[in-house]
């Protein structure tokens, strides 16, 4: 496609004009389709309104809207109905929070099929085949092929009521392990009919869908499309057969766009939403690759691009005509404006951490470590509402939760001051930041550190606070944020840790040296801790000690974390070698020194010995440091703890008490 460029921005071709099968977007940033949790009773909620609204605004030109229930059989409270006529209203609101800020809206089109990553099973799929989900081994009801043509139908007809309702199109996902790739790969589609078997019957769904909808919406209606790459399944789909998949669809002539996802409802569900611990972008050069199957179909990037930079980059060197942002646009629905008038330092940025994932999974509604403030009014342009009565506040503190109070309670009109015992903010957070991974936790402080700057707080770095130093300021209230520390576990002499012979694996990994080649022997880091911090760690050790053991009561590791994370852990943990010890527990520290331990598996109660071991350390829950909270209560102070000092917290729990208790000054 011939490159266009606008010229009054540092980013000319992520804002230049772009045409979609006859309908025009004023730049090249999409929404990607996220689930968020904001739909109850199968209609819209004012907070996913407030949602879709601020990410238009923000500067995104094109939304996908989560998956929508396309058809009467999947009912679901938690998705927009577009199978009835009763919800047209329910629909248009969202059309036009959207199309007020001058933004398109197309609903996404998906069925998991089989597919499933919560608990048990799913007892209403339907699928192409009697194959077991990879993840949840759920067996779906095989689709007849009535029932596939009633479907179609179903689907073609719940399209034109999206563009009734003012759509401009539909987005078909087929990637993701969901119920279309179930079809277009061999591993899950056995049929022997017109809808398995060879490449033609493999795709013949998939294309009879697209036909459908396009003969029932006719144009201008966008129809895009989210095909798999390599979906990381053995026997599945490997970049060749996706290449082949995308020029069988491409020769349709009626996909007006399309990009390529990775991963499925299998263990390799975590590539799905790369990370830190691998490259930015990783997936560009596949899509690039794959767009040659169909060179005049607009293309999206798609995977990781976080930052203005990365997505100028891909429309420039041919991979993309359009960028599709997730969880950038979840963290900063403004990211479009603030990189289109040159303010990319004011971006929140997404540290890629998957919360969000986690909270729409695992939790009630989609939230986000670095934005306390998802699906709230005014969002995208907050206008921090003022305090009716300006206070002095201190706060104790400079990790992220204090922070956050500090920098949203001076935006309120407060006086702020905050007392930092270390010479740099960030907590344990910046600790977190130094390990494999955690880099991208750093822009969680720094955005805090310049919007507290930009208000006015005052810091006190680089020296602890007592009592005197706080009353001092005289403060109408304080924001005790002072964090917590490692509890030593029961099985720890307390002359070993009062030496510093089995320290803890903050304090181990915030004191390590490198060193020119790993020391000979293993170390053995007790788990009793299970958050992505703890196996950040572990891989750091790897380049200290030969071996790596974890050991831990529970009969897994990393329980603390979101499956797709879980997955990430154990791939980084084998491919680094770190022996992985479930169901057991030490009962003391004898024969450390002779370089032995021997521990008990929890149910029956039989030793396991492990020899070798150079050093011991633990990860245990923490406790909170909380010295200051009543002394400064007896004095007569309004004292609220916030973060690990309220109690041991989550990055996301702390951010938003942080939040929360600024607005509550």
């Amino acid at each position: 496609m011939q490159a266009v460029v606008a010229d009054d921005t540092p980013y000319p071709r992520l804002f230049a004009p772009l045409d979609i099968g006859g309908v025009p977007l004023r730049n090249r940033i999409a929404h990607a389709s996220i689930v968020t949790r904001f739909v109850k009773d199968g209609r819209a909620t004012p907070r996913l309104v407030d949602y879709l609204a601020n990410r238009a605004r923000g500067g995104a030109a094109l939304l996908v809207t989560e998956p929508i229930a396309m058809h009467a059989g999947n009912p679901d409270p938690g998705r927009l109905r577009a199978f009835d006529d009763a919800e047209l209203d329910s629909l248009r609101a969202v059309v036009q929070a959207v199309e007020r800020e001058d933004s398109r809206l197309l609903g996404q089109l998906q069925d998991p099929g089989r597919g499933r990553h919560t608990g048990g099973r799913n007892d209403y799929a339907i699928g192409a085949s009697a194959l077991p989900d990879d993840l949840s081994w759920t067996v779906p009801h095989v689709l007849a092929t009535g029932e596939i043509t009633r479907l179609v139908a179903e689907w073609a007809s719940a399209a034109m009521r999206l563009k009734q309702a003012g759509f401009s199109g539909v987005e078909i996902s087929a990637g993701h392990g969901h119920l279309f790739h179930q079809f277009l790969s061999p591993w899950s589609n056995r049929r022997t009919d017109a809808y398995g078997g060879d490449l033609a019957g493999r795709t013949h769904l998939l294309r009879e869908v697209i036909a459908a909808l396009r003969a029932e919406c006719g144009r201008p209606f966008i129809i895009g499309i989210k095909l798999p790459g390599d979906d990381g399944v053995p026997g599945s789909l490997d970049l060749a057969e996706a290449r082949r998949i995308a020029a069988a669809i491409a020769a349709t002539g009626e996909v007006d766009y399309w990009t390529f996802v990775w991963g499925a409802h299998a263990r390799s569900l975590y590539t799905h939403l790369p990370n830190a611990h691998g490259p930015r972008a990783p997936y560009l050069g596949q899509i690039r690759e794959l767009r040659a199957a169909g060179p005049g179909i607009v293309t999206g990037a798609i995977g990781f691009i976080a930052d203005p930079a990365e997505a100028e980059r891909a429309l420039g060197d041919g991979t993309a005509d359009l960028v599709f942002l997730g969880r950038p646009l979840i963290t900063d629905p403004a990211w479009g404006e603030k990189a289109r008038t040159g303010r990319p330092s004011r971006i929140r940025y997404c540290v890629a951490c998957n919360t969000c994932w986690r909270t729409v999974v695992e939790g009630s509604r989609l939230e986000c470590d670095n934005n306390p403030r998802v699906g709230e009014p005014d969002e995208a342009s907050p206008q921090t509402k003022r305090a009716a009565r300006p206070r002095r506040i201190v706060v104790v503190g400079a990790g992220i939760a204090g922070l956050e109070a500090a920098c949203v309670a001076a935006a309120r009109g407060h006086e702020v001051t905050v007392f930092g015992a270390s010479a740099e903010v960030g907590g344990k957070t910046r600790l977190h930041a130094t390990l494999p991974g955690g880099e991208n936790l750093s822009s969680i402080y720094d955005y805090q550190f310049v919007a507290a700057r930009h208000h006015g707080v005052t810091f006190q770095l680089g020296a602890r606070a007592g009592l005197e130093e706080i009353l001092s300021l005289a403060p109408d209230a304080v924001i005790l944020a002072t964090g917590s520390h490692p509890r030593a576990p029961d099985w720890l002499p307390a002359e070993y840790r009062d030496a510093g012979f089995v320290p803890d694996l903050r304090s181990l990994v915030a004191g390590l040296r490198p060193r020119t080649a790993p020391e000979s022997g293993r170390i053995v880091i007790v788990d009793e801790d299970h958050t992505d911090m703890t196996y950040a760690a572990a891989e750091r050790l790897t380049r200290q000690f030969a071996g790596v053991t974890i050991l831990t009561p529970r009969e897994r590791i990393a329980s603390d974390c979101s499956l797709i994370n879980r997955q990430e852990i154990y791939r980084r943990l084998s491919d680094r070698r770190v022996a992985i010890v479930a169901s057991h527990e030490l009962r003391g520290v004898a024969g450390l020194e002779d370089g032995r331990l021997t521990a008990q598996n929890v149910f029956n109660g039989d030793p396991l010995l492990l020899d070798d071991v150079v050093a011991l350390t633990y990860a245990s829950a923490r406790v909170p440091d909380d010295e200051l909270l009543e002394p400064l209560r007896a004095r007569g102070c309004e004292v609220i703890p916030v973060g690990d000092c309220h109690a041991p917290r989550s990055v996301l729990a702390a951010t938003r008490q942080g939040y929360q208790a600024a607005l509550a000054l």
